[in-house]
């Protein structure tokens, strides 16, 4: 436990961690995350480690044990391993700046907006949506609905409208020059910081939400359907999670946005990286370390949206809506 806690709070830019078979060296990205106070390990880790009640399950628990990057996300606090993931993303394309708009489709169990919340300073806008319930990162909102519903997505583009929900609550700014906070100013931040938590239904459209609002800075999307062990079903449904998701960027992103996805691997991939070529400047397909070198997922990639162009021009009236 003393080591834990002591890995927990390193300073270290580089930390060495040794698997059965290799040494994996986990780089200085992931020390930029905020580290864990002192002995914050979370109780139910143990009761994880401790659950092998069947095979399947002794089998994940091994590979859990085993995998450097499941024993660091939960040394500092993340909700997955997935967050090594955007982690490299961000060190090689330098995805997020401070203040960023940021929306995360698909984004339970949070691992993603965790890193997005981190990455734009504690002062970005980011909003997560899923069809599960979830409690948000701290810094973060959500939108809990099926995100490939016409109707979810309205209510999405109508809260991002809103300049000011999904906004931090800034106590001490309310206070500064030695003012003092007064109820009303404090009950009207409330107000604020909880509907941004509200559920789909409770959200009314404003009069200056509109269907195309461009108000994001990044679009991520870490979807992906439950595998069937169909590769070409699961690479179909993939692509459609991925061509959903890149409509709703063309309908959101300010121009020079970017835009990541994952994606399972198959013959329709080179489709929609034609799509992603025609919207942004640079595309590149990645492999993060962190990915399981079995799986066939990958990650695409686009930054820098371009001038003009629309979901129309890639995929006509098929998201017209």
């Amino acid at each position: 436990m003393a080591e834990c806690r002591a890995r927990a709070t390193s300073t270290l830019q580089r930390v060495r961690i040794t698997a059965p078979s290799r040494n994996i060296v986990i780089m200085e990205y992931i020390s930029r995350l905020r580290p864990l106070s002192s002995g914050s390990i979370p109780s139910d880790f143990h009761e994880v480690i401790r659950f092998a009640s069947s095979g399947s399950s002794k089998r994940w628990t091994t590979r859990q044990r085993r995998d450097p990057y499941s024993r660091e996300a939960t040394l500092r606090n993340l909700k997955s391993r997935a967050a090594f993931k955007l982690l490299e993303i961000d060190h090689n394309h330098h995805i997020f700046q401070r203040g960023q708009t940021v929306v995360d489709l698909g984004f339970a169990p949070g691992s993603w907006t965790q890193v997005a919340v981190d990455r734009t300073g504690g002062n970005g806008r980011i909003l997560g949506i899923d069809i599960l319930p979830c409690i948000p990162p701290k810094g973060a909102s959500t939108i809990q609905g099926n995100f490939l519903h016409v109707e979810t997505q309205r209510e999405v583009k109508a809260f991002l409208a809103e300049d000011s929900l999904g906004r931090p609550v800034d106590r001490d700014a309310l206070g500064a020059a030695g003012e003092e906070v007064g109820y009303i100013d404090l009950e009207r931040q409330s107000e604020l910081s909880a509907s941004s938590h509200q559920g789909v239904d409770d959200i009314k459209p404003s009069a200056n939400a509109s269907a195309g609002a461009r108000v994001v800075d990044v679009v991520l999307s870490d979807m992906m359907a439950n595998t069937s062990g169909n590769s070409f079903r699961d690479h179909a449904l993939s692509m459609d999670l991925c061509n959903s998701a890149l409509a709703f960027a063309l309908d959101t992103l300010k121009r020079g946005g970017h835009f990541i996805c994952k994606f399972y691997s198959g013959a329709e991939d080179v489709d929609l990286e034609r799509r992603l070529r025609k919207a942004f400047e640079v595309v590149k397909r990645e492999k993060p370390r962190a990915s399981r070198s079995q799986s066939r997922e990958q990650y695409f990639v686009s930054k820098t949206l371009k001038e003009g162009v629309t979901k129309q021009d890639l995929y006509g009236d098929l998201y017209d809506h």
